[in-house]
């Protein structure tokens, strides 16, 4: 059984993404990583930082982003799928670029790959998810925040990266251009794996956050949109208070540390629980359906979302 990890990126250096650290989460899992790196803006590092990765499993895909071909995000799903169709492994092991798994469920994770290996039903594995929010010690537990998602899919040329790459999807005959589609497209069939994601997209120093924000927005919305769309925005994104939020109380994985002590934003968040700048525009999970929806999940429902992004058929097994 071979195993291959696979990635995509670009300015990861001046948008604050842990990507060499995402790497190196799963290098002594996977035979082989493959990342496509798109053509950065000048000074960016992001080579720089791909370069101090020491692996014979380690390669690097040039590319070039286009966002007039792939508008509306699709962009980040042609780019997964440059680095997929590069992969040798009988399961493709995907990462996005500011998620990272903790060592302890490696084992696990190889133990599940092999004992799925010959059920050719099962075409991907279903991960929990920890998306943490303004540090590290913060987590969401709200309603809107995915669960679970697929992270690893089987080597089939059918299997696509998927909307904006959160997620995967069968597409026979597929035209290269439209990763939007809906019709003649097929949810994947997954099997569980007891291990986590930790995403750290949402954990960044407030003015990073706010670039990134900007340029997630621009892959999304385009240029012209994203100019009139901050016009009057702050320079620093506001988190909220996170007194509300999950507290993480056990340890992340140790390619985490040194990129974990970075970390002299605190002064600028807010541990409390009421909102301080009542003029700002409310997160998701700050309004009122999201806090009610919420407070069913957590305290009638074990947890369980009503509704929510559901991209898979679960086979419980």
């Amino acid at each position: 059984m071979r195993i291959s990890g696979f990635s995509m990126v670009k300015n990861a250096d001046s948008l604050y993404y842990p990507i060499k650290e995402a790497i190196e989460s799963i290098l002594p899992l996977v035979d082989e990583f493959v990342l496509a790196l798109g053509d950065c803006k000048e000074g960016d590092k992001t080579m720089e930082i791909i370069n101090s990765i020491h692996s014979d499993k380690f390669r690097v895909v040039h590319t070039v982003w286009d966002l007039e071909k792939y508008p509306r995000g699709m962009e980040n799903a042609h780019q997964t799928d440059i680095a997929k169709a590069e992969c040798t492994g009988d399961w493709l092991f995907y990462l996005q670029a500011d998620e990272v798994v903790h060592e302890k469920y490696l084992p696990v994770i190889r133990k599940r790959c092999e004992e799925l290996l010959g059920d050719e039903e099962v075409e991907g594995l279903l991960f929990h998810y920890k998306h943490f929010w303004g540090d590290y010690d913060h987590y969401h537990i709200s309603h809107g925040w995915y669960p679970n998602e697929i992270r690893i899919v089987r080597n089939k040329p059918e299997i696509h990266s998927w909307e904006s790459a959160q997620s995967f999807r069968r597409i026979p005959d597929f035209d290269g251009v439209n990763y939007r589609q809906q019709e003649g497209t097929h949810k994947l069939n997954v099997a569980r794996v007891d291990a986590y994601i930790y995403h750290y997209g949402w954990v960044r120093p407030p003015h990073y956050m706010q670039n990134k924000k900007k340029a997630l927005d621009t892959i999304h919305k385009g240029a012209t949109n994203v100019k009139e769309m901050y016009r009057a925005a702050a320079n620093e994104f506001n988190y909220g208070p996170l007194g509300g939020l999950g507290k993480f109380t056990e340890t992340h994985p140790k390619v985490m540390e040194s990129w974990i002590q970075k970390f002299d934003w605190g002064h600028k968040l807010n541990y409390g629980q009421k909102i301080q700048d009542t003029k700002r525009k409310l997160h998701k999970h700050e309004r009122l359906k999201y806090r009610v929806l919420t407070f069913l999940e957590q305290n009638l429902l074990g947890g369980k979302q009503i509704g929510g992004f559901r991209n898979y058929n679960l086979i419980r097994k």
